[in-house]
């Protein structure tokens, strides 16, 4: 078929009728109620805003209710009865447009003008292993920014509401609201999908491809469980990931309505809650608030309790400090973090920390946020002065959860629905400790990590945890400069028991600080995982467990000692799980050992890992995102853009390039 003949396929008219091209339209019947002060003071723009609402079909005399923008991580498009036209990149923000939609319609009912805009987001758990994981993280600060930049590009807007529910399109979302200031905000949880009746979660179906390389289970089991993992369409995953903790953390900032975080996407009182965050938003356009009322560096220390509390998400680490940074509040420091995890116990049994691995819709009818506050204020963990989204303070939204028919009525369908007390899901601290909850996590230092590192300490399995609650594993580094080499490692029964793997160089400039939850997945869910301890510069899934320390700094290609390691290095780890130390230090080189200052020495004379270098698939979007975050002060300062640092470093640049 020649080129001619090509496009006369392509373009063979099966209805001639599409011909009939009018170039004319009657256009939108009415008038706008204009006034002369509006045509002599408005600008422009807000005049002809008015033709476009009126052009889209909204009714001419109501064009002038307060404006109202609504932000979404919407992805994929559904038909009428919820099946697919085109897919979404995750259950997540599969289903979302239903919270929108009936947002929309309070806000409509209430004479207000309802806007829709739409900043989708990746899968992280789809990106797992692959060089989309390159661009995970550095999408929150992009999606961020495209967000506040179509809240100011609303310049009508009297309100902006958010709609999320996922790794990194959640964390964006809570940024750009931090940053709205003197206007009024919300956020809507996207929810959480439903477990299947038989078969595994979505964490432990992404070890399915070692699982079978080592004989676990069998091709037949794979395709099955792989078939019914995510058991309902939409939400989250069913465990403590980043993206149930964000929901978590959104409500503990006072961001999101109480009780909200962690409910079951597609029900009923999921959907009802996007009618009832509009009628707190509205609430908030009467008291004459912002979003600088509700964030404050209390609310901010009030979702590290929390997250505490949940034993959430070390990805938290970084989102927590960004959305400080939006709002113009106190950045956490490593010492804040060490302080509240110090104080603050684990009170929540979910996956996928244990002991119990109940699934997230659990701990949602447990009380979920609300429910653990309670425990938190009676310890005196919690500044309940500060004020939430609902227009009242965080005191009386917990002297009302206390007695609410909801929380009754919640906790009495786990029971009945399946068994559980709400009392074995979220604990009081003495039962937490009986039952062997630890807190969260742990910032080990030492000649390997001289800048600190993060460990899920809580998620160590107990099993190899001394009598002291001290983990100690000292043993031989198996080095890679690859993600893809140390999977395949374990595939290929190269690794073994007692050994430490280090993985260098995944950084952010190395590879956008990936998550290598396919990693941290096979030693969970292999027989011989708990004995082998990984430590590395990238960054973890927050369904990650075991021995797993992350965010080493410096990371290796910026010089630091993890770059430095060799194959046989003898490495000791100490993770003190109840006094919440730890220490990561080489001391020995396979010939002699030595003490961890004589180790500290030795790597300085050392030169890096020869084959270490940024991953030559690295876009140059990411490098970008790796330098700006560096200058703005790292992944400690949450992988922030510090607009005054980052001007400054390069004017510094100029003149030096000048002279």
């Amino acid at each position: 078929m020649d080129e001619l003949d090509v496009l006369s396929t392509l373009f063979q008219v099966q209805q001639p009728e599409i011909y009939a091209i009018p170039t004319h339209a009657q256009g939108p019947q009415g008038e706008l109620p204009l006034t002369p002060k509006m045509l002599r003071e408005w600008a422009s723009g807000d005049l002809f805003g008015l033709s476009q609402n009126v052009g889209m079909g909204w009714e001419p005399a109501k064009v002038l209710g307060k404006h109202i923008l609504m932000l979404s991580t919407q992805g994929g498009i559904r038909a009428e009865d919820g099946t697919p036209i085109a897919l979404g990149y995750h259950t997540g923000h599969w289903e979302v447009g239903r919270l929108m939609r009936a947002a929309a319609g309070a806000f409509k009912g209430s004479g207000m003008v309802p806007y829709a805009a739409y900043v989708s987001d990746p899968c992280d758990g789809r990106t797992q292993g692959t060089t989309g994981m390159f661009d995970s993280l550095p999408y929150r600060n992009d999606a961020s920014m495209v967000m506040r930049r179509l809240i100011r590009s609303l310049p009508t807007r009297k309100a902006v509401l958010g709609v999320a529910t996922c790794d990194k399109g959640l964390p964006a979302t809570l940024i750009a609201l931090a940053s709205l200031r003197h206007l009024p905000g919300i956020l809507v949880p996207g929810g959480v999908t439903l477990p299947a009746e038989h078969g595994e979660d979505a964490g432990k179906i992404q070890s399915i491809g070692v699982r079978y390389t080592h004989g676990e289970i069998s091709l037949k089991e794979a395709a099955e469980m792989g078939c019914r993992a995510c058991a309902t369409p939409g939400g989250g995953c069913q465990f403590l990931g980043t993206a149930a903790t964000s929901q978590v953390v959104a409500e503990a900032l006072g961001m999101a309505i109480p009780h909200s975080a962690l409910a079951p996407s597609g029900e009923p009182i999921w959907e009802a809650l996007a009618t009832q965050s509009a009628q707190a938003l509205m609430r908030q356009i009467q008291l004459g608030w912002g979003m600088q009322d509700i964030l404050t560096d209390a609310s901010i220390r009030n979702a590290m309790v929390v997250h505490a509390a949940f034993g959430g998400s070390t990805n938290l680490l970084l989102h927590i400090p960004a959305i400080a940074y939006s709002a113009g509040l106190h950045i956490p420091t490593v010492q804040d973090w060490q302080e509240v995890n110090h104080q603050v116990p684990r009170l929540v049994s979910v996956l996928p920390n244990g002991p119990v691995d109940h699934p997230t819709v659990r701990a949602f009818l447990a009380g979920g946020v609300p429910e653990v506050m309670l425990h938190l204020r009676r310890m005196d963990l919690l500044d309940t002065s500060v004020n939430t989204c609902t227009g009242q303070t965080l005191e009386q939204v917990l002297n009302w959860w206390e007695s609410s028919e909801r929380r009754q009525q919640v906790r009495a369908r786990l029971l009945a629905a399946d068994n559980i007390h709400p009392e074995d899901v979220i604990m009081d601290p003495e039962t937490a400790r009986g039952r062997g909850l630890t807190s969260t996590v742990v910032f080990p230092v030492g000649n390997l990590a001289p800048e600190g590192a993060v460990i899920k300490a809580t998620s160590i399995d107990p099993s190899v945890v001394d009598e002291d609650g001290v983990y100690r594993h000292t043993g031989p580094a198996r080095v890679f400069t690859s993600e893809h080499a140390a999977i395949e490692a374990i595939k290929t029964n190269q690794i073994h028991a007692g050994e430490i793997m280090v993985l260098m160089g995944r950084g952010p400039a190395g590879t956008g600080m990936e998550e290598t939850y396919q990693l941290t997945a096979a030693l969970k869910h292999l027989p011989f995982g708990k004995h082998v301890a990984l430590i590395t510069d990238a960054r973890f899934s927050g369904v990650s467990t075991g021995a797993c320390i992350g965010h080493v700094g410096p990371e290796a290609l910026t010089g630091g000692p993890i770059g430095k390691v060799r194959n046989g290095d003898i490495i000791e780890i100490s993770i003190d799980r109840i006094n919440l130390h730890g220490q990561l230090n080489l001391i020995g080189d396979g010939v002699r050992t030595f003490t961890p200052e004589e180790g500290a020495i030795l790597l300085r004379g050392r030169t890096s890992h020869a084959e270490l270098a940024p991953d030559p698939q690295l876009p140059d979007d990411t490098r970008l995102w790796a330098a700006l975050q560096s200058a703005s002060g790292g992944i400690w300062r949450g992988s922030i853009y510090d607009v005054d640092r980052i001007i400054a470093i390069i004017d510094a640049g100029k003149k030096a390039l000048e002279m």
